[in-house]
């Protein structure tokens, strides 16, 4: 076991503070990743403040952070599928019982038995929970470590792992691409990775907004049209025309006005998670046979996936860059929405 520096917070009311945390020793199908970059996104806050108490009560201490990008400096003797030097990713898992029927299907957020990266019991008993990415380095098996592109700029690509990920997963399972018309609401952190994604897979891109001043923003992103959702008459005309409408918004707003929207079977999926329950008008569901369903991250081979997509494509998060000794003042900025769109920590300022 070894002691390494990193940034978390001891109690719900404490800021993030420098921390020493352990690390557990390599085991044989270990791997050893040197933290380059940290993204940050809001379910760290939520999970230092432990805002999810009745659900995911925290683990104090608490290091957050599940948008690792870093280098591999050390391997286990088994270790087959990276090498010292190599450019590596960590997203929200880092482990899972992988043999429930959701493993064997690729689908490892849906195991019962999962473990995140941080804030679950810690299996090799190194600390009471498992600890994230504010951090000078991580050990994660084999299996649950990523390649990242070499084109791709690294600070930007942090974010893939958690914002990119849940935004093109449901993309890909709802087969969004050429002949689609698909909708994003909300641009913010996720919604800005979601038009990306739906441009980039061929698909007709309509934002949805509040916001008039973010109409350039998001054609400047990839959307085709861009509809002001307070307005009604901007809203009328997109009545029973949508393939998939992708819903990034965290706050309560009005579902079946996006549900009349859908063509016959059309779709809609919840990747915000507002903190009160949604009033769905059944018959807007009814005729129609329309669906609104809910997705969490991705798998590990379908991360891989869209990373290796984003290489192709050159997709990346548009983030801003902060020192780790900034991360209070970035969470506090969050909370006022004032970021476009996604922070990532330089890990380096932690030395």
């Amino acid at each position: 076991m070894t002691q390494v520096k990193a940034y978390g917070a001891t109690s719900p009311t404490s800021s993030i503070e420098p921390l020493t945390i352990p690390r557990r020793d390599l085991l044989p199908t270990d791997v050893k990743i040197d933290i380059l970059f940290c993204g940050v996104c809001h379910s760290d806050l939520h999970y230092a403040r432990n805002e999810w108490s009745d659900t995911m009560p925290t683990i104090y201490p608490s290091v957050p952070g599940h948008e690792i990008i870093g280098k591999v400096s050390a391997v286990g003797g088994d270790v087959t599928k990276f090498k010292v030097g190599d450019t590596v990713g960590v997203g929200c898992l880092v482990d899972s019982d992988r043999t429930c029927p959701n493993c064997q299907d690729g689908l490892e957020q849906y195991c019962p038995g999962f473990t995140l990266t941080y804030g679950t019991p810690d299996l090799h008993g190194t600390a009471p929970g498992t600890l994230g990415g504010y951090s000078e380095n991580i050990v994660v098996d084999q299996d649950f470590v990523l390649t990242i592109p070499e084109n791709l700029d690294l600070a930007a690509a942090a974010p893939l792992l958690c914002a990119g990920i849940t935004t093109y997963s449901p993309m890909k399972h709802w087969n969004v691409g050429p002949g689609k018309k698909v909708g994003v609401v909300g641009l913010g952190g996720l919604g800005h990775m979601g038009v990306k994604f739906a441009h980039a897979l061929g698909a007709h891109t309509v934002v949805f907004t509040t916001s008039p001043s973010k109409r350039e923003a998001a054609l400047k992103l990839g959307a085709d049209e861009v509809v002001v959702s307070t307005d009604p008459e901007e809203m009328a005309k997109h009545i029973g025309s949508f393939d998939f409408i992708l819903d990034c918004v965290a706050a309560k707003h009005d579902m079946n006005a996006y549900i009349q929207l859908l063509k016959r079977d059309g779709n809609i999926t919840l990747v915000g998670a507002p903190p009160e329950p949604l009033q769905i008008v059944g018959f807007g569901l009814m005729f129609g046979r329309k669906s609104l369903s809910g997705s969490a991250i991705g798998g590990i081979k379908e991360t891989q996936e869209m990373l290796d997509f984003c290489g192709e494509h050159n997709i990346t998060a548009d983030v801003e860059v902060i020192g780790v000794d900034k991360i209070n003042e970035a969470y506090e900025r969050m909370l006022k929405s004032d970021i476009k769109y996604r922070f990532t920590i330089d890990m380096s300022t932690l030395n």
